[in-house]
Order: structure tokens, then C-alpha cells, then sequence
């Protein structure tokens, strides 16, 4: 199938916005492609909470209208986009994947804000479990989100719903967040590239933060430069926010479609969770993508990158990050019993103590630098063991919950304590059916190092979506 033939809803973020700018192609038709695709194939996968049909189809129209009347067309133009319930959407109830929140909100959260304002139309949000506490799109309130690959198995999360979206091709892009692997994670179980950006690189306004230093904002897309396209729209800061980010020195378009520069690249399997193995189908993309690197040209070598321990960092920033969002829900008590639990949990995390982890995690993050004293790049699993059959949060609590969501975050959670950029990439298919992938972790502030190398391994290694039959 060529580009000219392909279904309007598979079709790339910039091939999109490309054919609706030249008028090839009308926005309302892209919107009505996409949401056909959703009529068709979310029934059976649960990716979305809202579709917002009727609200896509007249942004659309005025889409098409500002165009005809000679306005200059944004980098988004009529491009379909799919927001994680976390974020706020004007008229729509932000529900943190629960039912503790009933009154819709007034405005867009500023990422929205300048999606729109890049021409982009939002078709719906995703699912997510609440608060995005757990690598699992699970949730009382809205059930089990299904991998397209295998609709028995999790997506993984917490930004499942948004991966499940974009690897169905329902939309071209989604919106996710990220504060403990919830972009790399799902993007990793959906075969989708998913890049966490450096801390402070997306603003997270109208709130000051997302759980302190852990959380992002970020796209999960089917190939490298629709996400460096969307983050060139996104990124930037407000005075409100609590991190920020030096400017690039080049756009992120610019850099995922630059050779990159001969890179030295260290690899490693080692878990920075001790006694956790990964499983062997990980180590040898590892290894794959390693052999892959040097016959591109770069120098790859084994590193050992000593992992510091983040668990004093991370912990009290997720127990706070929970109870800070339960307290600021309409309905306590509507929250899934397990956040209750978190909420309880979490007593003794007082501001304090989060004052006193987000010094621990600059300690942190110092040691877990110093590798990238020796290399550019490192090289690394996402995720530690295949995903899982959906059910995972099904019994126990938030103890049981945090255990089996370890060989999730194990690779992931620590460059969210750093501050790094990080990057899944697909790494193929493996024999049980579901997608494979490493990460792609980056010194401070360089995202353009690894979306140059992410574009590079995608042309020498091209990835596929998932094949789906109609219902």
C-alpha cells in the first residue's frame, strides 16, 4: 500500500498536515476517518473514556474555513489528536482515569491550548488508571484497555489508552504523561516510539507540576519525527511552572531528520532494581540494537552504570503526587479503594519530606550521570518481562499493585528521578506476538541526540502497527 492509497487515519502526523494544508484532503474528512476507526475498532479495545465527535467535526469545519479564507495553516492542520484524562480539555470532566471529579472544566490546559492553536483537532481523551498510579490501563471506573497486538494482554500504562489509540490508528498522535516510564512503557507495549522529554522541557500549567520532578508531558506517535513535530508545538514554558528547560539548539523536527553524528554508545541489561532479571527476549533486542548501532557507524560498547538506589527519591514524590490529587477531587470518596489505600499510605509524606527527596534525587541523579561521562547514549531495556494478560490490578491492593508493577518501571523510573530524556524505540516483534522495544536514555537537555538516533535506527529498522480485523 502506498502513501496515496493508505486509509486517512493511518496516515503519519506530517503527511497529514501536509495534505490538508495543500487542500488535498479536507479536515472533515480526516476527522470522519478517524472517527469511523473509532466506532470500528474501540468496542473492542476500550482506548477511549470520551469521543467527542460532534466537538472534532465542527473544529474541523472551522478548520477548512480559515484555510479557505487565506489564513496561514499551522504545523498541526486538522491533525486528529487524542488527550490522556489527566489533561485538561475545555468541557470535559478531567477524570484521572476515576469518578471523583463530576463538573467539566471551563478551559484547556496550556499543552491543549497550543495543540489548537497549531491547528490540531482534539477527537477524544484515554484511559488511564486513576492518578496514572500503576503500569497497568486498568481501572474500576472504566475496565481493562486492551494491546491491539494481542487484546488479551495490558497496553501497560498509565498512558495506555493514548498507545492503544495510536497503535490501533484510530488517531496519528495522542497525548500522554510520563512520571515514572507512563510514555516509554505503553509506547514499549504497543510497538509506538515514545519519547519522555527532559524535566521542564513541556510546561505542565495550569499546574505547577506533575508529582514534583517526576511527571512530563509528552506524544506517543508512530514514528520519530511526528513526535519531534509535536513537541516543537508543545514545549516551552509559563510563568507558573515550577521546572524548566534550556532552549534546544536546534527544533526537535530539525534534529529527527539530521544524520547523526558518530555517537559513542554504551549498552547495558542490568536492572537498576536489584535481583530483577530481564526476560531474555529484552536482552537480545539489547543486543540487536546494539550490533544494529555498530554497523551504522557508531562505537557501542557494554557499560556497567552503577545505579544508584532512587527508591527515597521516588517513593515519597508518587505517595505525595497521589494525595495531592485526591485532595483536589470533588468526591473523595468516589475514589477506587485502592487510592484510598495510597491516600492512607502516604500520611507521613509531608512537605518536608518531599522537600527532603527532591534534594535526594538531585544526589540521585548526579550518580546516575556519571556514566554519560564516558558515553553519549545508553542503551537499555524498557521494560524487564512481557507485558502481562490484562487483570493485573484485579485483587490485592496498592502493596500488591506496586509489586507487580516493578519489572514495568524498573528500567524507566529512574531517568523520571534524573531528570533525563529517555526514549522507547521498537525493536521488532517477538515470538509471542507482542512488540519489542529498548530505551534510549540521553544526557541532560538532549533530546535532539536521541531523536537524530531514533530516526536513524527507524530507517535502517523500520517498525510496523498491528494488523487488525473488523469486528
Amino acid at each position: 500500500m502506498t502513501t496515496s492509497d493508505a486509509h486517512l487515519a493511518d496516515l503519519s502526523v506530517a503527511e497529514l498536515a501536509r495534505r490538508t494544508t495543500e487542500k488535498e484532503v479536507s479536515a472533515v474528512e480526516v476527522v470522519e476517518a478517524c472517527l469511523d476507526r473509532i466506532a470500528e475498532r474501540d468496542p473492542a479495545l476500550n482506548a477511549f473514556s470520551v469521543v467527542l465527535s460532534e466537538q472534532a467535526r465542527a473544529e474541523a469545519a472551522e478548520r477548512d474555513r480559515t484555510l479557505a479564507a487565506g489564513e496561514t495553516p499551522g504545523p498541526l492542520h486538522a491533525v486528529p489528536i487524542a488527550i490522556k484524562e489527566e489533561i485538561d480539555v475545555a468541557g470535559c470532566v478531567t477524570t484521572f482515569g476515576g469518578r471523583a471529579n463530576t463538573t467539566p472544566v471551563d478551559t484547556d490546559g496550556e499543552v491543549v491550548r497550543r495543540l489548537r492553536a497549531a491547528g490540531a483537532v482534539v477527537i477524544g481523551k484515554t484511559r488511564m488508571p486513576e492518578f496514572g498510579q500503576w503500569p497497568f490501563t486498568e481501572s474500576v471506573d472504566g475496565g481493562y484497555t486492551r494491546n491491539p497486538w494481542k487484546p488479551g494482554h495490558t497496553p501497560g500504562g498509565s498512558s495506555g489508552g493514548t498507545a492503544v489509540a495510536v497503535a490501533a490508528g484510530m488517531v496519528p498522535v495522542g497525548i500522554g504523561g510520563d512520571g515514572g516510564g507512563s510514555i516509554r512503557i505503553p509506547s514499549a507495549c504497543c510497538g509506538l516510539f515514545g519519547l519522555k522529554p527532559q524535566r521542564g522541557r513541556v510546561t505542565t500549567a495550569p499546574m505547577e507540576h506533575l508529582w514534583w520532578s517526576l511527571g512530563t508531558v509528552g506524544p506517543l506517535t508512530r514514528s520519530v519525527l511526528d513526535s519531534a513535530i509535536v513537541y516543537d508545538v508543545i514545549r516551552g514554558n509559563t510563568a507558573t511552572d515550577m521546572f524548566r528547560a534550556p532552549e534546544p539548539a536546534t527544533s526537535f523536527a530539525e534534529a529527527a531528520r539530521a544524520e547523526p553524528a558518530r555517537l559513542r554508545t554504551g549498552w547495558s541489561t542490568r536492572s537498576p532494581i536489584k535481583g530483577l532479571r530481564p526476560d531474555k527476549a529484552h536482552v537480545e533486542a539489547v543486543h540487536a540494537t546494539a550490533q544494529l548501532l555498530t554497523d551504522l557507524g557508531h562505537d557501542v560498547v557494554e557499560v556497567n552504570p552503577r545505579y544508584p538506589d532512587a527508591t527515597l527519591a521516588f517513593v515519597p514524590q508518587f505517595f505525595a503526587g497521589v494525595r495531592t490529587e485526591s485532595d483536589a477531587v470533588e468526591h473523595y470518596d468516589r475514589l477506587e479503594k485502592r487510592t484510598r489505600e495510597t491516600y492512607r499510605l502516604g500520611s507521613w509524606v509531608r512537605p518536608g519530606v518531599v522537600r527532603w527527596a527532591l534534594r535526594a534525587g538531585e544526589k540521585v541523579g548526579a550518580k546516575a550521570n556519571r556514566v554519560f561521562e564516558d558515553v553519549d547514549v545508553l542503551l537499555t531495556p524498557t521494560i524487564a518481562h512481557r507485558p502481562r494478560k490484562v487483570g493485573v490490578l484485579d485483587k490485592g491492593g496498592t502493596v500488591r499493585a506496586a509489586v507487580m508493577a516493578q519489572p514495568m518501571i524498573a528500567y524507566a523510573a529512574l531517568w523520571n528521578i534524573t531528570g533525563n530524556p529517555a526514549a522507547s524505540v521498537p525493536a521488532g516483534i517477538d515470538a509471542d506476538g507482542l512488540p519489542l522495544a529498548v530505551q534510549l536514555v540521553g544526557r541532560l537537555n538532549d533530546e535532539t541526540t536521541l531523536l537524530s538516533l531514533s530516526a536513524q535506527i527507524e530507517a535502517a529498522r523500520p517498525w510496523t502497527m498491528p494488523v487488525l480485523e473488523r469486528p
